[in-house]
Formats: structure tokens, sequence, C-alpha cells
């Protein structure tokens, strides 16, 4: 995974860095030590561009989908999704409300446009720690799961359950890699799994991710393809 961290400028290998922290501290954080890290990294970034790897297990139909694309968050409140082809939809969010574009499907003319309230929505709620609009402690009750059984060896895996139920998932699982340079420490998470009550599963790996660089507002705004049936719920 490669990592550009202009807030501290650090620019490593993750999986050396995981390594060393833990043989200086002799041992395993516990939850809130890690949530601690996580929440204190991601409170001072201000925007995160990054490539993703999504795969979507549907458990009615017992079926993986998979899919990637490139996303990028801004605070407050921004977020967009640009999948790559052939999925091609694209979800952006200015903060106030959240733009689905779905492209047509084969023997359609034309793709749809949806408009939904943020909360409506699993990747907006999901993700809200990112955008400035959550707090990991507050929010969830956090415990870490064995990771050598979760295939994840040199890092965390937080199991983050909401206090307060919401329709859209009923858990997360963060991976966390722990990075450090000049006594600096930071928990960076590097995938989520998001799990429904209906056992649904969606994962999203991150990789070449950069930190507070500079991203113009007008990258959440968008303005669909000519033809496009606008859906309005």
């Amino acid at each position: 995974m490669a990592l550009r961290i202009g807030a501290i400028g650090l620019v490593f290998s993750v999986l050396a860095v995981a390594a060393a922290v833990e043989a200086e501290e002799g041992g395993r954080l516990d939850a809130a030590a890690v949530v601690g890290l996580v929440q204190a990294f991601y409170d001072q970034t201000t925007t995160l561009q990054a490539d993703f790897q999504q795969t979507r297990y549907t458990r009615i139909y017992d079926r993986h989908d998979r899919a990637n694309g490139k996303v990028v968050f801004k605070k407050p409140g921004k977020m967009r999704w640009d999948y790559g082809q052939p999925n091609g939809q694209v979800f952006v969010s200015d903060g106030k409300k959240l733009l689905i574009y779905q492209p047509p499907e084969e023997g359609e003319k034309r793709g749809q446009l949806i408009e939904r309230a943020l909360g409506e929505d699993q990747l907006p709620s999901a993700f809200s720690f990112l955008t400035g609009s959550g707090n990991l402690d507050k929010d969830f009750e956090v415990r870490v799961l064995e990771h050598e059984n979760q295939k994840f060896k040199g890092g965390y895996v937080l199991q983050l359950i909401p206090r307060k139920p919401t329709p859209n998932y009923e858990q997360l699982v963060f991976y966390v890699r722990l990075l450090s340079e000049g006594g600096r420490r930071a928990g960076v998470v590097q995938r989520v799994l998001i799990i429904d009550s209906a056992g649904n599963r969606n994962r999203f790996d991150f990789s070449n991710m950069k930190f507070n660089r500079d991203v113009s507002d007008k990258r959440f705004s968008y303005r669909p393809p000519k033809g496009t049936e606008r859906v309005t719920p």
C-alpha cells in the first residue's frame, strides 16, 4: 500500500513501520488506544484521495460482485466515488445531499441520477469519520478482533457496533495499520467492512492514499450526461 501524508511528512513502508512500533511497545494495544490513534489522525486530515477495490456479498443470492475506482473525501461532509468500467457509477456528496449516477444498462438509452438525503445511504453513514461528521469513540462500542484469524497480520482489526442503531448497517470492521516517524504515531484505516442486519457484506480496500492535498470544491458538484433521467424520492 502506497501512502503520502502531507500533514506530517510521512512516506514509508507500512508493514515495516507497524512491526517496529509493536516491537518497541512489547505488546498489543487495546481497542481504546487504537481508536484514539485513528481518531486523532483523521481529526488532522482535511482531505483523503485513494484508489479502492470493492467486494460486495449479497447473502440472499450468495453472490459476490467486485468493482474498483477512485474516491476522495473532503471536510466538512464532502465525498465522491468514481467507479471504473464497466460499473461506471458515481456517488457525490457536497455535504448537504447525495447524488448517485447510474449509467444505462444494456438495452437502455438513458441512465439515472438519484438524489438522496445523506442519512438514507450506507456510504455517507459508514464513512462519516472521514468527512468530519462522526466520532468513533462516541458513536461506537469498539473491540479488537483476533487479527491472526482475520488474515491481517501486523495490524489491528476493530469491530465497531453503533451505539445508536442505524438501518444502514449493523456493524463496521476497520483494518488499521499503525504508522510512526519522529515519535509521532497514526492509525490509518486500510480496509473497511460494512455488515448489515441481513448478513450482506460490503468491503472496501484502499491503496495509493494521499492525505491533505488540495482538492477543489468543484470536485463535489456533478453534471450527469445529457439525457439522464433525474429521480428525486
